[in-house]
């Protein structure tokens, strides 16, 4: 059998209904690209239609059906509670994907099962280990506007909108080697504070850390979407390569 990993659900509203979902391009990815079986997992919280099954879903019980763990991005954000800071208004929030993430995170971690995040989910890593992220990247000074075009086809939201340049020691140079190279973007949070035991791995032009590792075994997130059209792009098939081979050594 092939080892199996996790991927956890939005709930976004399907023709007025709550519905679990995850993107078909992650299940593309993981599937063809990391040669994995992708099994979702519903969120958790409590929501429109669904009573918490915070205290039916024993989270160890679901690992123990796991290799490894990929937390997906979406147009929704973290919740700026969970990292002291306030709700901006007008924020696409999902609540119960976040009472699911985080303490499936917490007990993946434990385990040291290998983990992939991207966009979201790098946001999500970041906050799990203490750090905190900024609301809205586009209205600081620092920073350029990282989100994507909206009203254009899908093709050209994924095209390279900006480089990063990877740093030197670390994972991603271990996957990809030294140097920089080009990434899509569409985001709007972005990584503050940097979360305690996480590594930089690669930042952009203005200086918003792009990529972040843990030491000790595989955990890489990044904030751009390697799963777009992954096969196309060397770069996205070497970081899905990597992550299956790092989930086979678990199994």
């Amino acid at each position: 059998m092939k080892p199996v990993v996790i991927i956890p659900s939005d709930v976004k509203k399907v023709a007025m209904h709550p519905t679990h979902c995850v993107g078909e391009k992650y299940i593309h990815a993981v599937s063809h690209g990391a040669d994995i079986l992708p099994l979702m997992l519903p969120a958790i919280g409590a929501g429109e239609d669904l009573e918490s099954l915070e205290q039916q879903v024993d989270i160890n019980q679901v690992l123990d059906l796991a290799d490894g763990i990929l937390l997906t991005g979406s147009v929704s954000n973290v919740d700026p509670v969970r990292y002291g800071k306030a709700r901006v208004s007008g924020m696409s929030l999902d609540e119960q994907r976040d009472a699911t993430i985080f303490p499936l995170l917490q007990k993946a971690l434990e385990r040291e099962l290998p983990v992939l995040a991207i966009c979201r989910g790098i946001q999500e890593l970041n906050v799990a280990f203490g750090g905190t992220l900024h609301s809205a990247v586009h209205t600081l000074g620092d920073f350029d506007d990282h989100r994507e075009t909206d009203g254009v086809p899908r093709e050209q939201m994924y095209e390279p909108a900006h480089e990063i340049e990877i740093c030197a020691g670390g994972l991603l140079e271990e996957i990809l080697g030294l140097g920089s190279f080009m990434v899509n973007s569409l985001h709007g949070q972005g990584i503050a504070d940097l979360g305690q035991g996480l590594r930089v791995e690669a930042i952009s032009p203005d200086g918003l850390i792009e990529a972040v590792s843990f030491d000790g075994h595989f955990v890489l997130g990044v904030q751009w979407h390697p799963e777009w059209a992954f096969a196309n792009n060397v770069q996205s098939r070497a970081i899905f390569d990597a992550f299956g081979k790092a989930v086979r050594r678990e199994a």
